[in-house]
């Protein structure tokens, strides 16, 4: 067994893992304790990872199936689907929106993400942070009352809420995306699969209405719900340097990116997204979810990336 040691984040989630090189082979025992560590802290930081993708699918294969990214094609790696770019600019230059919310990644699927790896290459010289926030606290704050009138509950999640996908989709394109990914209802007091804990599940991104009421009389609670999942004592911030790659657990963390950033700057990672089990059904059994294996897989155009040296290689071929 590697021997590695963890050195806490904040009082609220995370932990710093000291002791693992990513690009190394792990064996059995160090990887069962890697994810006894990972549920314990949710979100588990290695610094100074200089990794390419191979490097980077590889070892988050340690923990699980990843997901191909059929749902996001435009920004998935032509030859590696498991890498998604997650940045403020498209090729070619234009910027995107990125005036993010707190979510869990595919919680508008039925097979949400168990877990994320997102590795740091690229930054803005001050700024673009990412926060996260213990949905098992955010659960377990809630008063008695309310966690009975919630557990047992769904919440219905939409791609197209999204605000960001608003902004910059037309009324045609939210059609689409909806086709390829329509709503789906998750209970909102989920179990940890792993811990076996429940953590509140809904998400400001994508959460729009509770099944059995109207929009209108979800919003106000959903929007409690949120408010009281991000007090400052459930909440990470972290400020990311080159070569940080940050595993989180989206059964029990939220996470918003930061936009408070020049936008004339860059800001890119690559992330891999490691399948949960199933969860959920889709809201309108008359619309099939598409198989992502026979899904259309456009050509997705990565930037090249000027990476100062120790960062590694990670430039389309």
């Amino acid at each position: 067994m590697s021997s590695f040691s963890l050195k806490p984040l904040s009082s609220a989630l995370g932990a710093e893992v000291i002791g693992i090189d990513m690009r190394s082979p792990l064996d059995a025992e160090t990887v069962q304790a890697l994810i006894d560590a990972w549920h314990r802290h949710i979100i588990l930081l290695f610094r100074n990872q200089p990794l390419t993708f191979e490097e980077h699918i590889a070892f988050s294969r340690h923990f699980g199936a990843l997901d191909d990214h059929a749902a996001v094609p435009k920004f998935r790696h032509p030859e590696h689907p498991e890498i998604l770019l997650v940045t403020n600019y498209e090729a070619g230059g234009k910027r995107l929106a990125v005036g993010r919310q707190w979510h869990s990644d595919l919680s508008t699927t039925t097979r949400p993400a168990k877990g994320s790896l997102l590795h740091c290459v690229e930054l803005p010289e001050v700024g673009g942070d990412t926060m996260f926030c213990n949905m098992y606290k955010a659960w377990d704050s809630l008063s008695p009352t309310l966690q009975s009138i919630l557990d047992g509950r769904n919440a219905l999640h939409d791609m197209t809420a999204a605000r960001e996908t608003r902004q910059v989709r037309t009324s045609d394109e939210l059609a689409d995306i909806r086709r390829r990914n329509p709503p789906v209802y998750q209970p909102i007091a989920r179990v940890h699969d792993g811990s076996g804990r429940k953590a509140l599940y809904v998400s400001e991104m994508t959460s729009v209405a509770i099944e059995g009421m109207t929009e209108e009389e979800s919003r106000p609670l959903l929007q409690y719900l949120y408010d009281h999942s991000v007090v400052p004592e459930n909440v990470y911030r972290h400020r990311w340097q080159l070569g940080d790659t940050m595993m989180w657990d989206n059964r029990s963390a939220m996470h918003i990116a930061l936009a408070d950033y020049d936008h004339s700057q860059r800001r890119i990672m690559y992330r891999t997204t490691l399948l949960g089990q199933p969860s959920g059904r889709i809201a309108d059994a008359d619309l099939p979810l598409e198989d992502a294996a026979v899904r259309p897989r456009p050509a997705a155009v990565f930037p090249a990336v000027s990476l100062p040296a120790g960062t590694g290689e990670h430039r389309a071929q």
